[in-house]
């Protein structure tokens, strides 16, 4: 499945500094998932010691990351 990344999320990860791969693993393995407004979905995982939030949607066969961040700081 494509990955696109929004603008914001694209800024959001260089200024928290949560790389690509970081994303796709919370999206292909996350600890937990829970769905919120507008057919979204919150993927939280901890990676290292960072808890991590991706906020995605699912839109025509493809993922749009809508933003990511660091839980808990």
């Amino acid at each position: 499945m494509d990955i696109i990344f929004s603008r914001h999320a694209k800024r959001q990860m260089k200024w928290r500094k949560i790389t690509e791969i970081e994303v796709e693993s919370v999206i292909d393995d996350p600890d937990s998932l829970v769905d919120t407004v507008k057919d979204r979905k919150n993927a939280f995982k901890i990676i290292g010691n960072r808890n991590l939030k991706i906020t995605y949607k699912p839109e025509n066969g493809s993922l749009t990351i809508i933003t990511a961040m660091v839980k808990g700081k």
